[in-house]
């Protein structure tokens, strides 16, 4: 994970925090910065391998933990709140599918992990706590996915899945003017099997 922004448009980065004090973990997942006055927080969900493994409840409890950590964090409706003053916005590779409509076939991924309820339900209690997803505030083409596996012609049949998200508290939200998947970076040689996901704020 990292945060990086050009220092003469928005400063440096302040206030930078490695990991989540509420789940101590070797792996390195998360970093958080205040960046022109945004609060950012970039984290790498764990995969899970697959449902029922000890990888899967780990990523549960990992998610467990984010969540009773940053919830506190969020601004008060309509206002910054008293303990941060400031926006927030939770982004990165979450390994979790939110919906059907973010998996190319819902039916085969019923129950797999990335998809299980679980994970969603966790997806849910974060938009719930008081995050929107940015990319949902917009009209998005159907089929619209930020991961396909390098397998199988994944990415030239479109055969992909919505897991990498840009969450951002209510009251940002308003203040979004885009968000999109940026699907050429995918194109290249030898790319990532993810694409970026890029939301702009006036």
């Amino acid at each position: 994970v990292a945060i990086l922004c050009r220092r003469e448009t928005v400063g440096a980065p302040t206030d930078v925090v490695i990991g989540n004090p509420l789940f101590p973990d070797e792996q390195k997942r998360l970093i958080s910065a205040t960046v022109a006055g945004l609060r950012v927080v970039c984290a790498y969900f764990p995969n899970g391998q697959a449902v029922g493994s000890d990888k899967y409840d780990y990523k549960l409890r990992w998610i467990d933990a984010l969540i009773e950590w940053i919830t506190p964090q969020l601004p008060a409706e309509g206002h910054a709140a008293p303990a941060t003053g400031r926006p927030i916005a939770l982004l990165g590779d979450f390994n979790i599918a939110p919906a059907s409509e973010d998996v190319h076939d819902p039916v085969a991924w019923t129950g797999q992990v990335l998809c299980s309820d679980p994970e969603r339900e966790r997806f849910r209690a974060l938009i719930q706590a008081g995050f929107v997803d940015s990319f949902r505030v917009f009209p998005q083409a159907d089929r619209s996915f930020s991961w396909w596996d390098y397998r199988q012609l994944g990415f030239r049949r479109n055969a992909g899945l919505r897991i990498d998200h840009i969450l951002v508290d209510r009251t940002s939200a308003s203040r979004l003017t885009a968000c999109r998947i940026d699907r050429e970076p995918r194109k290249l040689q030898q790319p990532s099997d993810h694409a970026p996901v890029v939301a702009e704020l006036s």
